[in-house]
């Protein structure tokens, strides 16, 4: 396309009289226009209505074409292309900024990416672009006035999307990042638009904090655990709920700051199921039954193979070792395996009951004897009296 332009046709002091026509501009001098510029094939005649216009181009293909023809090595060599609308029939109303690389000659060679573009008909400050803010330079979308380095304005739900396609090979997948009256939020929306995180209005500082030890805080700074929970005002407890059909009524783990103790309750029960006192004593609402092994044998007592020491055997080994030989030592102020113990005490009870009817045997022996002897003196006795 030849640049059509304004040709001198006089030149008077201070005066250019001009007429219109395709002309082109000797590259050898500096060109100045002093009043308005009109360039393309529909600028014709009479002369547009520039207005404030210092330059108007008219024509059905609107291009700018900026091509440089740096051969140095080391230097630029990239062409752009600000464009005006599509050139098809049925095609977009834009304005476009295309990298047309290194190849382009003329206007209608630039095919390159579209790097800026803005549709006809968006919205007024769509982005603007400010001086103020910290250094300046804050971006408004949808706003004139951007308070922040990144400012989006609307009307309902301001949202940001993450879109990832499949251009690289992976999965796609798409996130947003919203907020509104109700709550700031994430939606997972390649999975049913799921809202996976919200946060409402309102919410007090630090509700979620996580430091860089791997810790998080719930209503503090300072996380002194893995999962640190902090409550201002009374109680700190966690919930435990299914929403099956079937399901039992939430358990709560609560700390009790009012009595200090540590609590674990079935709502709706009306009961504490286990309270842990700061003291140490345990108090449970239900029956203790514990999984340990019974060492000591117990019911294995009662197998004819059990090597059942005698009487006199197992006080030997309770009196050397001072301590009942199935139980094991017991110190005063240490702690002790609460399950071992047991077991190990049923062990010796059972034992002491076998003892037992083996004594109770024996006294029934000696009964015997006895009578039998008693039975024979009074024999004796009788004969004599006669």
């Amino acid at each position: 396309m030849n640049i059509q332009s304004t040709l001198i046709t006089s030149v008077s002091a201070g005066t250019l009289a001009v007429g219109m026509a395709t002309a082109w501009v000797n590259p050898a001098f500096s060109t100045v226009i002093a009043e308005s510029l009109c360039v393309g094939f529909d600028c014709g005649s009479p002369t547009p209505p520039f207005g404030f216009d210092t330059i108007r181009i008219m024509e059905n293909n609107l291009r700018f074409l900026a091509m440089d023809t740096s051969t140095v090595s080391g230097f630029p060599t990239r062409d752009w292309q600000i464009e005006f609308n599509s050139s098809s029939s049925g095609g977009g109303n834009y304005f476009m900024i295309r990298d047309c690389g290194n190849t382009a000659t003329t206007a209608s060679t630039c095919n390159g990416t579209a790097q800026f573009t803005i549709e006809g008909g968006a919205d007024n400050e769509s982005i603007h672009v400010d001086s103020a803010g910290n250094q300046g330079g804050n971006v408004g979308f949808g706003t004139a006035v951007p308070v922040v380095d990144l400012h989006a304005l609307s009307g309902n739900t301001p949202t940001l999307r993450l879109e990832q396609d499949a251009s690289s090979g992976f999965t796609p997948q798409s996130w947003d990042l919203a907020g509104n009256e109700s709550n700031f939020f994430i939606r997972d929306v390649t999975n049913g638009s799921a809202l996976p995180f919200r946060i409402e209005p309102g919410t007090a500082s630090n509700t979620l904090y996580l430091d860089n030890q791997e810790r998080i805080g719930i209503n503090t700074t300072a996380p002194a655990d893995l999962l640190h929970l902090r409550s201002p005002s009374g109680p700190v407890a966690i919930r435990l709920e299914s929403t099956a059909v079937t399901a039992p009524n939430p358990i709560r783990l609560n700390f009790n700051t009012a009595q200090n103790e540590f609590r674990i309750t079935y709502d709706g029960l009306g009961v504490n199921q286990l309270r842990l006192t700061s003291a140490g004593n345990l108090i449970i609402a239900g029956q203790i039954t514990t999984s340990g092994s019974c060492s000591g044998g117990c019911d294995l007592v009662f197998d004819p193979d059990y090597d059942l020491p005698s009487i006199d055997q197992h006080a030997d080994e309770m009196w050397k070792n001072r301590h009942l030989p199935a139980v094991g030592p017991t110190p005063e102020s240490g702690p002790f395996n609460l399950s071992e113990k047991v077991g190990g005490m049923l062990n010796e009870l059972e034992k002491a009951h076998i003892y037992i009817e083996q004594l109770n045997n024996e006294k029934k022996a000696i009964q015997s004897e006895l009578d039998a002897l008693r039975y024979r003196i009074a024999t004796m006795e009788a004969s004599l009296r006669r």
